[in-house]
């Protein structure tokens, strides 16, 4: 940064001032690891020599657990990517109205998880159901490690319950998918070519104020080469809507990208199950009792209103931890569980 050159690429000194503002994060956490590694040494020392420091020791036992699992954490989270933003779309399954109420239940939780973890949620597009609920809707997350943390969410989460919809009041078991992709960096270059894009425009839908439905500012593109299909229509502008979708393709392109490049890791495309009476990561019962397991680490609670009010921690720390010992399970049909 002394540099007398340093400044006149912008754009690029921003990078460095991100870099340098991560690493001194990182070394502010290691002292602090250090001083309370210190105190407690310092308070266990006084306990053995006879000294009444039981409650001090044990909160500083305590707050430096807190801070090992903390480190432990963060390097799990030591993926190439794990730091970035995240784009999370999530798509209705086999069922009707049934697998499209849960798509949108399930975009509240992940929302009002992100509000937990003060983490900046944008709601790009969402395609509203027939009759309730949502066929798909796309978030963009900014949040330090929003994708390493949501790259545990990847997979088909199922739901078990009395049907609001049914006369009969009977039990039916709905569907939905979850993906993620890291939000990649502007610096990072994706070539795509506008004869490999074809652009729609249309009228937005649902809530949106007084601009819904008097324009065809919504965008959708089709990246005709791979078939990746993006939209964007939160926007009030045509022209920002298609930067924001722009932006997705990107993104998707380059995971594809990664994807073919990591033949020896497993392929992330590979996650995308049926969505339908297939394999899930995770089934949310409400009937006839109440319980929500990862089918992957075997880890459940009996409280699925926490769960879906977006209490999701324990369920992607689990995720992670098994994940770090090469122990995440695969995820499992209705009749294994």
């Amino acid at each position: 940064m002394a540099e007398g050159e340093f400044w006149k690429d912008q754009e690029a000194a921003q990078k460095v001032l991100q870099r340098r503002k991560r690493l001194e994060s990182d070394l502010d956490f290691l002292k602090r690891l250090k001083r309370q590694e210190d105190d407690a040494r310092v308070l266990l020392e006084w306990s053995e020599s006879g000294e009444d420091v039981t409650t001090d020791l044990g909160v500083s036992l305590k707050e430096l657990t807190a801070l090992i699992e903390n480190a432990e954490f963060q390097r799990m989270l030591g993926g190439e990517h794990d730091r970035a933003a995240a784009i999370l779309t999530i798509n209705s399954g086999a069922g009707g109205t049934e697998s499209q109420d849960w798509a949108e239940m399930l975009l509240r939780m992940y929302l009002r998880w992100c509000d937990r973890k003060g983490f900046k949620r944008d709601l790009t597009d969402i395609q509203a159901g027939e009759e309730a609920g949502i066929k798909s809707a796309t978030v963009l997350i900014q949040g330090e490690y929003a994708y390493g943390y949501l790259s545990t969410e990847v997979g088909v989460h199922r739901l078990v319950r009395i049907s609001p919809f049914d006369q009969a009041a009977r039990r039916h078991t709905s569907f939905a998918s979850v993906f993620v992709w890291p939000q990649i960096d502007e610096d990072i270059k994706i070539d795509v070519q506008e004869k490999d894009l074809r652009v729609d425009t249309y009228r937005s839908s649902g809530a949106g104020g007084q601009h819904v439905n008097v324009t065809d500012s919504a965008v959708r593109i089709t990246h005709i080469p791979s078939g990746i299909v993006v939209s964007c229509q939160n926007e009030r502008s045509q022209i920002r809507n298609r930067e924001v979708a722009m932006k997705v393709l990107k993104s998707r392109l380059y995971d594809l990208e990664l994807q073919k490049q990591r033949v020896k890791l497993d392929a992330v495309e590979a996650q995308k199950k049926e969505i339908a009476f297939g394999s899930q990561i995770r089934s949310y019962v409400l009937h006839p009792y109440r319980m929500v397991k990862d089918h992957r680490t075997k880890f459940e609670i009996g409280d699925p209103d926490r769960v879906m009010d977006g209490d999701l921690d324990a369920f992607i720390n689990a995720a992670l931890v098994a994940r770090a010992k090469g122990s995440l399970g695969e995820a499992v049909a209705p009749d294994e569980e």
